[in-house]
């Protein structure tokens, strides 16, 4: 199999060297699996790109001059790759398709680390399984602990729990949890959608159902992306045997205020986009419920003298936008 592994990249240079090793080291152990690797640096300060380019030759780095965010950024990748269009143009660079379109593409993000055999796992069950559209690894996070890889398209009980947690019921089915046994097991078992974070497509599930949705920053895209290919026919599954390391959310955590709002904004779009009438107003008036609630106790904290005043202001701006979305 020929494989494209696209990552997106934004101010975590360390830790996009440690995931560009572990790519290659388990490709150099996976005989007959050949690859293109691409980066897309969303603008990096840290010298990620220079890096990139100095210890990487081989690979395809595109350092744009802007924050595209996931779904652009990774267009740009697939792009380069030779799916939805022979070009891509970005950062006053532009790039032409060469070379071989591969069978399959791994998004990547800069913060997992590939666990020896894992690309020979996912390309093993992508070519034992031609009904699948693509497949993800079981997560660890990088303490070793479990993370839920995979979940169940999101309900209104899914919206509920995310406003308003009840801890015994986080990991369960009502939350959109797959049950733990199945990761700890080594058989593939199907699911809606799968973290972004690792997540193996098929080239004919990507011709299906398109590129990702750019009107997505940042959440949901991969989620969205998904439901596109179930319905042109091409499920995702699990296939846990395959095992990736996934030290979570480190380019997010850079901009807390803007994620915050970003998440919101996405989760909306898909809820537009997927829902019928009825639930979506009643997830925005969920939503509003919830943001008020929350506004009013960082605005009463904020005159009270309480925490960081710093953070309560970014609360609270976020709190305001995320309500103005809501409408």
């Amino acid at each position: 199999m020929h494989l494209g592994v696209v990552i997106v990249s934004y101010n975590v240079r360390d830790l996009l060297r440690a995931c560009l090793q572990s790519v290659y080291e388990d490709l150099a152990r996976t005989p007959g699996l050949t690859a293109q690797v691409v980066v897309v640096d969303n603008a990096s300060a840290d010298g990620s790109a220079v890096m990139v380019a100095e210890e990487f030759p081989l690979v395809r780095l595109v350092a744009s001059q802007e924050n595209l965010g996931f779904a652009r950024g990774n267009n740009v990748g697939l792009r380069l790759l030779g799916f939805g269009g022979q070009r891509s143009e970005v950062g006053g660079q532009r790039s032409e398709v060469g070379g071989r379109r591969p069978e399959a593409v791994l998004l990547l993000n800069p913060d997992t680390e590939l666990q020896p055999g894992a690309l020979a796992e996912l390309t093993r069950f992508l070519a034992a399984q031609p009904h699948a559209g693509g497949c993800c690894p079981r997560l660890n996070y990088g303490d070793g602990s479990f993370q839920h890889s995979a979940f169940r398209f999101p309900g209104l009980m899914q919206l509920f729990l995310d406003l308003h947690p009840i801890p015994r019921l986080m990991n369960s089915s009502l939350n959109g949890r797959y049950p733990r046994r199945l990761y700890d097991g080594d058989r593939p078992f199907p699911v809606d959608f799968a973290l972004g974070a690792a997540l193996m497509v098929r080239a004919q599930a990507i011709d299906a159902a398109g590129l990702l949705d750019e009107g997505y920053f940042m959440y949901a895209e991969e989620m969205d992306w998904q439901m596109r290919m179930r319905r042109a026919g091409w499920p995702i599954f699990c296939a846990p045997s395959a095992r990736v390391t996934h030290y979570e959310g480190r380019s997010a955590r850079q901009f807390r205020r803007a994620m915050t709002v970003a998440l919101w904004r996405s989760r909306l779009r898909y809820y537009d986009k997927y829902h019928p009438r009825w639930k979506r107003r009643l997830e925005r008036w969920l939503i509003a419920r919830a943001m008020s609630a929350r506004l009013e106790e960082a605005r009463a904290a904020l005159a009270a003298g309480g925490g960081d005043a710093g953070e309560l202001r970014d609360q609270i701006a976020a709190y305001e936008e995320i309500l103005e979305v809501c409408g």
